[in-house]
């Protein structure tokens, strides 16, 4: 059997992607300063700062740094060794130059020597770990792990599932209500085409959005725990690895969507999401969860297909309650304007990537097993 090809390459460039878009946003209002890109590196220091940004700094790169190490890594020849560190820091550390950088350019971020130290010195905290895990034999009993788990080509699926709870984090109007974004599209679409004949080809709504009655919202909920479920299925191996599975999700699931109104809400609002229909849907996801078990992968994958169909169908008839846009406020104008971009993306791109990835598994012959 072909050896399983490694999710650390998928996900240090999706991790790249994302200190991409935290380091740049909001993307607007780009303009030359009168100073060279590199001023700040022989800057003073600066006189204020705090230890969230300390700690954001290098808990922020430190994923990167073992990614890039890990990556290296399981590629094999010379960089099986400590070479892999010393290329895993220098190419976060000169990542994070560049993004320094190109702040300069952008009038509400300011490019900072102190926030390229902290990149620097977590890129390599992230590539020891990675290289002390790898001679310890733990990245080794991973793969050993995982192929007693998982079938051969399942890296997509596992970035995917990695990446779920991540998206969860943004506040979404619905409990694990992830890819609403017609609205939002309709109203950049009109922006971008205004003042030009193409607005009229827009179609108009014959009625307004209406808000989700409580069935569905209970459906989301319960369809919104039903996919990385059968995400999940779609690769695992066995059936009772499938129901270690489908209580990990739950769990996990739960976990990330309180610390989301923690977050947002202070932590006495950490279970305010925590209604009856949610409640109900995520009784209900259980035993299908379990009368899935023995489903055939590729039977998963279909039904993983109509889950999301339908989902996304629910979330994009209905508008964002005012309520919900106020709250965004916590994020985009507090300390959370650092994530706000990349989780807010990845809330609307994740179901719309496993929605590729479903109906690119459906549509060739089921290999390995």
């Amino acid at each position: 059997m072909a050896k399983p090809k490694t999710s650390a390459w998928p996900l240090a460039l999706s991790y790249t992607v994302l200190i991409l878009y935290a380091s740049l946003y909001p993307f607007s209002d780009w303009r030359d300063q009168g100073i060279v890109p590199w001023f700040y590196l022989t800057a003073p220091l600066p006189k204020y700062w705090t230890w969230f940004d300390v700690v954001t700094n290098v808990l922020g790169y430190a994923p990167l740094g073992f990614l890039y190490a890990l990556s290296a890594m399981r590629s094999g020849g010379a960089w099986r060794s400590a070479h892999a560190v010393l290329l895993a820091s220098v190419a976060a550390g000169l990542l994070s130059m560049t993004m320094e950088g190109l702040q300069s350019y952008l009038p509400v971020r300011v490019p900072s020597n102190v926030d390229l130290t902290m990149n620097f010195l977590g890129a390599w905290l992230g590539a020891v770990t990675a290289y002390s895990l790898e001679k310890l034999g733990a990245i080794d009993h991973w793969s050993r792990i995982r192929a007693r788990w998982f079938v051969r080509d399942a890296r997509g699926a596992l970035v995917l599932l990695a990446l779920w709870p991540v998206a969860l984090l943004f506040p979404t109007p619905v409990p694990f209500g992830l890819g609403q974004v017609m609205e939002r599209l309709e109203a950049a679409l009109a922006d971008a085409l205004q003042g030009t004949p193409f607005l009229a080809w827009l179609p108009v709504r014959d009625v307004e959005l209406q808000p989700l009655l409580p069935f569905a919202g209970l459906l989301c909920a319960f369809l919104g725990v039903l996919i990385p479920y059968l995400l999940g299925y779609c690769i695992i191996r066995s059936k009772r690895r499938r129901a270690l599975f489908m209580v990990a999700t739950i769990a996990i699931g739960i976990c990330a969507t309180a610390l989301s109104d923690a977050l947002s809400y202070g932590p006495s609002h950490a279970w305010g999401w925590f209604r009856l229909p949610v409640q109900v849907g995520l009784a209900a996801a259980v035993p299908i969860g379990l009368a899935l078990l023995a489903l055939p992968r590729r039977a998963c994958a279909a039904l993983l297909l109509l889950a999301l169909t339908v989902q996304l169908a629910l979330l994009n008839q209905a508008p964002a309650s005012t309520y919900f846009s106020q709250t965004l406020q916590t994020w985009e104008q507090g300390r959370f304007i650092r994530f706000h971009g990349v989780i807010q993306w990845l809330g609307w791109v994740w179901p719309f990537a496993a929605l590729v990835y479903v109906l690119v598994r459906v549509s060739r012959r089921e290999s390995d097993l």
